[in-house]
């Protein structure tokens, strides 16, 4: 036996982790050393005479048993931060289906259909400029309950740019793709699933991808005004009675996150599902 035989082998190292870090590590510092310049000026701010927002440290020191412990449950509306936000993403997770199949089936009648288009535009383009908020009465007053009233008004803010996008993606179909259609006398069915929704696609995917960033503000509004109910909106409106300007902070922070992470996760969709947008 040689001495290269005796020798023990060592292990081979998977580096495809190391070299994926090393790609985006070009994309990870220029907003890493702009998130620590904005915290940098937030904190001279804070410690400027006459300042009212804590500064970063501060919110971290008032805060820190909420960012130990997210899962914490004393039953009622006190609980963690991550039931708070799981909550909310609930709720949104119902509303933004339910407005996704309805807005996608109306942007698709509306758009294969002139006469119903003319006579809905009207209706849609008055009730899509009516802010999430305003939304909220009128819920309540139908409603009388605060879970469905705060459905209604994420459903009702998501819905408008998933079916506009899809009525215009539908429009948009070449004509010679509805020539071909013709000449192969497809079905109602073979034209839906092999023409039109392959062309309306990429639209759908913008509608999607707005509305779930609409259906993530509205229900940060509904759970504002809306009292008595688990969720970060709530969560933020209870901090601020009780003067816990930290907290809301916090919150803030882990809305945004939550929010690019619900971007991100569309954006990944829409690359997996149509490769040539990347």
């Amino acid at each position: 036996m040689t001495i290269a035989q005796k020798r023990p082998t060592t292990p081979k190292f998977d580096n495809s982790f190391l070299s994926g870090l090393q790609k985006q590590l070009p994309e990870l510092i220029p907003p890493a050393i702009a998130i620590a310049i904005f915290l940098v000026i937030w904190q001279i701010f804070s410690w400027t005479p006459g300042a009212t927002l804590p500064g970063p440290i501060q919110v971290i020191q008032d805060t820190w048993i909420l960012i130990l412990y997210p899962f914490y449950d004393k039953g009622g509306t006190d609980k963690g931060l991550f039931w708070q936000i799981s909550a909310s993403l609930q709720r949104v997770a119902i509303s933004y289906t339910l407005a996704a199949i309805v807005g996608i089936g109306i942007g698709v009648l509306i758009g294969v259909n002139k006469t119903i288009s003319k006579a809905l535009d009207p209706i849609f383009q008055l009730l899509r400029t009516v802010p999430p908020l305003a939304w909220v009465p009128i819920s309540l007053a139908a409603l009388r309950q605060n879970e469905p009233a705060a459905l209604f008004v994420i459903f009702i803010t998501a819905i408008w740019p998933i079916l506009i996008n899809t009525a215009v993606g539908v429009t948009q179909i070449p004509q010679d793709y509805n020539n071909v259609a013709k000449v192969l006398q497809l079905s109602k069915k073979e034209y839906f699933l092999n023409i039109l929704i392959p062309s309306a696609l990429p639209y759908i995917f913008t509608g999607l991808r707005i509305a779930i960033g609409l259906a993530w503000l509205a229900i940060i509004a509904a759970e504002i005004v809306m009292s008595g109910i688990v969720g970060i909106g709530f969560f933020i409106w209870d901090a601020y009675q009780n003067n816990n300007v930290s907290e809301v902070i916090l919150a803030l922070v882990y809305i945004g996150v939550v929010g690019l992470i619900l971007d991100k996760i569309m954006a990944w969709l829409q690359n997996k599902i149509l490769p040539e947008q990347k």
